[in-house]
């Protein structure tokens, strides 16, 4: 098998979990399996580089230095939003990036891939804080704002900071099978692995806390009852409100409608049960609100990619010996 070389770019102001976290996942790849992987580290100028949290990197070599990568990931932090960052590294990443055979961003690093031209075309996430900026300041990157990572032909982008675990353990599985990415994510004491296309964050944290009370109680009512009659109707009622005003208030003050709301809580619940408890499908079905699993694993294959029973076995942590 040909050793990969990965090279990871740093530069000031990146984030250190974003370069840290993919490469711990590579680097205990290499040890698990020796000269699979040659992991490498360049600055604009080879000089070390102050991370967002004050942490100081030494890189291997100037990005002059490096060689032509099998696998380009390109970090994320606040050294990319600013605006007098160092116009070397987007130059290098213009000229080098289309040559990987494997272009990868971490976070907001791919604000950095867009300004290069790289995502042009092509489906891309980020951290869901500058979803709307990479959007409206890049056009022809089609972007969606929800996957924790996107794979779009050679081209791999990740959400916010730990994402990038997530997707260096998709590519390590894709590169050395399923049992060396498994082995990987026991050591690192992470699940192996969030699918791609599993939400950045729940539906507590994605919709937004309604102004009204009345709203908020409605709110709170979903969350702690998702086997209960979730219905515009019945939550109208709750808010004494006709469900047409609510269904627009509720939307106007969250940012989604009562309908998405309720089904983001109900499959959060049912992953909560899957992953924690040893419940039958049918079981956490009826607790959860789908009512047939079914209706369950029709929700879980639309949002998750994967059936119930396929979720549980990749992210429920095996009975201990």
């Amino acid at each position: 098998m040909a050793q990969r070389t990965v090279l990871i770019v740093l530069f000031d102001g990146v984030q250190s979990l974003d370069v840290t976290g993919p490469l711990e996942v590579f680097a205990g790849a290499e040890k698990h399996t020796p000269g699979t992987y040659r992991i490498r580290t360049a600055s604009p100028d080879g000089a070390p580089v102050r991370t967002s949290s004050g942490l100081t990197l030494v890189p291997d070599e100037s990005l002059a230095e490096a060689p032509d990568p099998h696998t380009l990931l390109v970090p994320g932090g606040e050294g990319t939003r600013r605006t007098g960052r160092d116009a070397r590294l987007t130059d290098w990443l213009r000229e080098h990036g289309s040559r990987a055979e494997r272009l990868v961003s971490v976070c907001t690093g791919a604000l950095l891939l867009a300004e290069a031209g790289l995502l042009d075309g092509r489906r891309a996430t980020t951290h869901w804080a500058y979803c709307a900026k990479l959007a409206r300041d890049h056009p022809a990157v089609e972007v969606d704002p929800d996957p924790i990572y996107i794979r779009d032909g050679h081209v791999a982008t990740s959400a916010g900071v730990t994402s990038g675990i997530d997707l260096a353990l998709a590519l390590v599985e894709e590169d050395l099978g399923r049992d060396t990415a498994l082995a990987l994510a026991r050591h690192l004491v992470v699940f192996l692995r969030r699918p791609g296309n599993q939400a950045q964050f729940s539906a507590q944290l994605a919709a937004q806390t309604a102004r009204r009370e009345p709203l908020r109680e409605v709110q709170q009512w979903v969350t702690e009852h998702p086997s209960g009659d979730l219905s515009v109707e019945s939550l109208a009622e709750r808010a004494a409100l006709s469900p047409r005003h609510f269904a627009r208030a509720f939307q106007a003050e969250t940012g989604m409608t009562p309908g998405r709301y309720v089904d983001r809580v109900r499959l959060e619940h049912a992953r909560r049960l899957l992953e924690d408890t040893a419940d039958g499908v049918e079981e956490i079905s009826r607790a959860s609100g789908y009512g047939t699993p079914e209706a369950m694993r029709r929700a879980f294959v639309r949002t998750l990619g994967a059936a119930p029973a396929e979720y549980r076995r990749r992210f429920r942590p095996a009975p201990a010996h």
